[in-house]
């Protein structure tokens, strides 16, 4: 059945792409989506439209690509067409996913019905950039997403509903991701239908307790610090694929680390390696040791150990580099 409910769609990765494939496929009407710029990407640094805009092309949906919302921000100009285009485009209420811009009050303003965002966390907790990544760097057993009513603060709006998931031990970012994408994607459908058919949504304000915020991740957190305990390296290991991946510096080599396991009643300096086999690297932490079992050397593939022995030998008594000294191989 045809819906008639207009939604204005705002987001950019793959998330954001989930959720506005699932609503033009339950038939709402998509008038707009907003995007980010299309971006520099891979080794030739081409310039490549998002899921999203590549999502919208497909299906012949309009796209606009402001760099900027915010009248008062560097680029007034841009943010006056894109919200004159926002208020000359009928619609009744705007989803966002993933946008990566801020939208101030006036834009938010603007839908009839409001602003839902899908958000990867259990608000209040991760509020922010990199809820995903936080969450399993930090040990969380669960998560999930939240639709939010949206207002001008950093994800504070009152929650509409939410959808719960476990994080498993072997979860990295990568299946986490996808694993929420299709939840948003399914709930965000929901509310939809839900908001068609009653006119609104209710909402609740978000406790005061338990509010985290999940900074962006820097490129500079990939580095491990050996003298940390296995456990908390192997969660940042699984929480950095696939970005930026965890890194460890063996003398001139900064080599990606994609998959580990923690080992208890190891012990050594921590960085360096106590046994290297076919099932695995093992290098001593600041409490226990990782078994490092796939691999990746700078210009090369990600590599199951077995196979990245093969190709790029290492030792027993080598070390990696520890934060604050240079040392590499002993």
């Amino acid at each position: 059945m045809t819906q008639s409910l207009r939604v204005v769609f705002a987001g950019t990765p793959e998330f954001a792409a989930a959720a506005l494939a699932a609503i033009h496929a339950a038939g709402f009407q998509v008038p707009l989506v907003l995007t980010q710029p299309d971006r520099p990407a891979g080794r030739g640094m081409k310039l490549t439209a998002s899921p999203v805009k590549r999502f919208a092309l497909e299906h012949g949906l309009a796209v606009a690509q402001p760099t900027s919302l915010r009248r008062a921000g560097k680029y007034p100009q841009e943010a006056a067409d894109a919200i004159d285009l926002l208020r000359a485009t009928p619609h009744d209420v705007m989803v966002v996913a993933a946008y990566g811009l801020i939208l101030p009050q006036e834009v938010l303003d603007i839908p009839p019905r409001g602003a839902i965002n899908i958000h990867a966390s259990l608000l209040p907790r991760w509020r922010g950039a990199a809820p995903i990544h936080r969450a399993i760097e930090a040990g969380d057993t669960e998560t999930g997403i939240t639709l939010m009513q949206m207002d001008a603060g950093l994800d504070t709006g009152a929650m509409i509903r939410e959808a719960r998931t476990n994080i498993d031990p072997d979860d990295t970012t990568a299946t986490l991701h996808d694993r929420l994408a299709e939840m948003g994607a399914n709930l965000i459908v929901a509310a939809l239908r839900d908001l068609e058919r009653d006119g609104s949504l209710p909402s609740i304000p978000q406790p005061d307790d338990g509010t985290t915020y999940a900074e962006k991740i820097a490129k500079h957190e990939a580095a491990l610090d050996w003298r940390r305990p296995a456990e908390a390296l192997v969660r940042q290991v699984r929480a950095f694929d696939p970005f930026p991946g965890a890194v460890g510096t063996l003398g001139d080599a900064a080599i990606k680390i994609w998959a580990a396991q923690p080992l208890s009643g190891v012990t050594g300096e921590p960085g360096v390696i106590v046994d290297v086999s076919p099932e695995g690297v093992v290098v001593a932490c600041g409490d226990g040791a990782l078994r490092l079992t796939q691999l990746q050397k700078p210009g090369g593939k990600r590599l199951p150990v077995r196979e990245f022995l093969a190709g790029a030998p290492l030792s027993k008594g080598q070390r990696f580099t520890v934060h604050g000294d240079k040392r590499g191989l002993e």
